[in-house]
């Protein structure tokens, strides 16, 4: 059994495997810190809270984890590894002092790209066909200290954010659960992370879901993956209401006339793109509720509408 000691900051669905890897490895976890889950979201993902009391460990969700009290507390508590695994702070200094054997965090990319907040949306927002899990030491400026380690995972492209979140939370466990040993060693590599312009992103919106027709079909499609459900959600102007657009797909079907366009075909629904690129509706709702897109497709068939 390993005497190690690690204080885990935790969240979301990472944050859970993560902290039962470290348990699994009978790393003695004296202090989960974690936040409370916020009531706007859809919280369709596991609970660190739930997770902790489920294996008697001492659990706290401070609204601010940067202060005189907690850092004392952490200090006194000696550990030898600190870990952030998806906790939606950053830890300042004295907090990355602590532990003997540093701090580290776990991100949602194939760091340094997609450096920031929402790593797994940005990266199928811009395209990525790629991205991954990177354990990293932890400086102050964010996702910028040396890399321990990596792994990737395809973005296919239809996956949605949440099948790409589900990826990376396996690569996630998987990037720790070999780290492990060197880092309780003192062995574990550091490599130096050559920082890239332009790959930080910052918190998005959802406001930032909103569809512009006369952009191409591609960026259209990325953008409905990227945010779709649990997250808020694509929308767009549609005959003068708003729609949400929740599922699309990349189609050669040729459009009746010029885009921006609405029209049906083969009983199904297609949008005509800026640049000529056709996406086929999947999924849609407007405010009374999904929508029947066959039903409108017949309709659209005889009477595409200008988007």
């Amino acid at each position: 059994m390993s005497t190690a000691r690690a204080v885990v900051f935790a969240y979301h669905d990472v944050g859970v495997r993560c902290l039962k890897t470290l348990l699994s490895a009978g790393v003695q976890v004296p202090l989960v810190v974690t936040v409370e889950d916020d009531p706007h979201e859809t919280h369709w993902y596991a609970s660190v809270a739930a997770a902790a009391r489920d294996y008697g460990l001492s659990v706290i969700a401070p609204r601010d984890a940067n202060t005189p009290e907690l850092e004392a507390r952490v200090a006194a508590l000696r550990p030898d590894l600190l870990f952030s695994f998806y906790y939606r702070a950053l830890l300042g200094a004295p907090l990355l002092r602590a532990a003997r054997h540093g701090a580290l965090n776990m991100h949602g990319s194939l760091l340094p790209k997609f450096r920031g907040r929402a790593p797994v949306n940005w990266a199928i927002l811009k395209g990525a066909r790629e991205t991954g899990a990177t354990l990293h030491y932890m400086v102050e400026r964010a996702d910028a200290g040396d890399i321990v380690d990596q792994q990737a995972v395809p973005i296919l492209q239809d996956d949605e954010a949440r099948d790409v979140f589900a990826k990376i939370t396996v690569a996630a466990e998987c990037v720790l659960a070999r780290s492990l040993p060197g880092l309780l060693a003192g062995t574990a590599p550091r490599i130096p992370q050559l920082i890239e312009p332009g790959q930080y992103f910052g918190r998005r919106t959802p406001q930032d879901g909103r569809i512009d027709w006369s952009w191409p079909a591609l960026q259209i499609h990325n953008l409905v993956r990227a945010v779709a459900p649990p997250f808020p959600g694509a929308f767009a102007a549609v005959a003068g209401e708003r729609w949400e657009i929740l599922r699309t797909r990349l189609s050669s079907v040729s459009a009746p006339g010029p885009a921006p366009l609405l029209f049906g075909a083969g009983g199904e629904c297609y949008a005509a793109c800026g640049g000529g690129g056709v996406l086929r509706l999947l999924s849609a709702a407007n405010r009374g509720g999904p929508l029947d897109l066959r039903l409108l497709a017949a309709e659209l068939a005889q009477r595409p509408r200008p988007l």
